[in-house]
């Protein structure tokens, strides 16, 4: 069975592996298929018109998808390796073990973002960046530049108390967890941390920053402590909910799996904790 582990709970081996597939991924040029669909969806994903990996009640059960579609393409190069989890409601600042340059790699330089250390500096030669939203082809972060602070642990436990997953109007509008996880009402928690990292990290293509992976495992675990707490909450919409994808509806672009198939993670990984 695959454990997702805490980051800061890795090996130094486990970090060497897990970097060292992903760098694989990015030589083969399997991993810029994953950065070219979600920049597809952080466009076509609208307020008022279809809408399935954001602003929407589907962004969990998406991104789970997506991020089992991700670990699954790590483990075809090492079987060992797992997503390992950035919870940033405790390492908080930019001096934190998963920005060394034995994992990461830190911050970007002032002048122009580039990140300069680490296997995913563009001087490592490991990391062109070939799906961008402007000319530049090499990493970029600015930690803690645009938004000052990430989230805190009172701040995520005040989100996992709401008791409703989602509601009308679906979308950035709505209140409920999903929208106050996803970050466009309350204290703003998932979008806060792609602002707080910077760079790619803030446009569609924030798949070209691998933080984007932990992130996100991150992201995936607050929801199964969310469905622990409340047993008796379900996933909504149940059905028949125009541009939304509703319970028993599958999922672009795979289309052969719904929400109500990705609500228990258990088949396919545990977390440490």
């Amino acid at each position: 069975m695959t454990v997702r582990k805490n980051q800061a709970s890795l090996t130094a081996k486990e970090k060497r592996r897990f970097v060292a597939a992903v760098v694989e991924l990015k030589r083969s040029g399997r991993y810029d298929t994953f950065v070219t669909t979600h920049n597809a969806f952080i466009l076509g994903d609208t307020d008022n018109g279809e809408r399935t990996g954001h602003r929407s009640p589907s962004f969990l059960p998406w991104h789970r998808r997506f991020l089992l579609e991700f670990e699954r393409a790590l483990q075809s190069v090492d079987a060992s390796v797992t997503l390992p989890y950035w919870d940033w409601s405790e390492d908080r600042s930019p001096r934190s073990s998963l920005w060394a340059p034995d994992f990461l790699g830190g911050t970007g330089r002032s002048r122009d973002g580039q990140v300069m250390d680490g296997p995913f500096a563009a001087s490592a030669g490991n990391w062109p960046i070939n799906v961008r939203v402007d000319g530049r082809a090499y990493l970029r972060r600015s930690l803690g530049t645009s938004v000052r602070e990430l989230p805190t642990r009172a701040e995520v436990d005040s989100v996992l108390s709401m008791a409703t997953y989602d509601m009308a109007p679906w979308n950035s509008a709505s209140d409920g967890f999903r929208n106050h996880l996803e970050g466009w009402r309350g204290v703003n928690l998932h979008n806060r941390v792609h602002v707080w990292v910077g760079g790619q990290m803030a446009t569609g293509v924030s798949p070209n920053d691998p933080v984007f992976w932990l992130h996100h495992a991150y992201v995936d675990k607050l929801w199964a402590q969310w469905q622990r707490r409340h047993p008796g909450s379900a996933y909504l919409p149940g059905g028949g909910t125009r541009d939304v994808v509703d319970l028993d509806e599958t999922m672009k672009p795979w289309n052969d799996t719904t929400p109500g198939d990705l609500l228990d993670h258990t088949p396919h990984y545990t977390f440490d904790a």
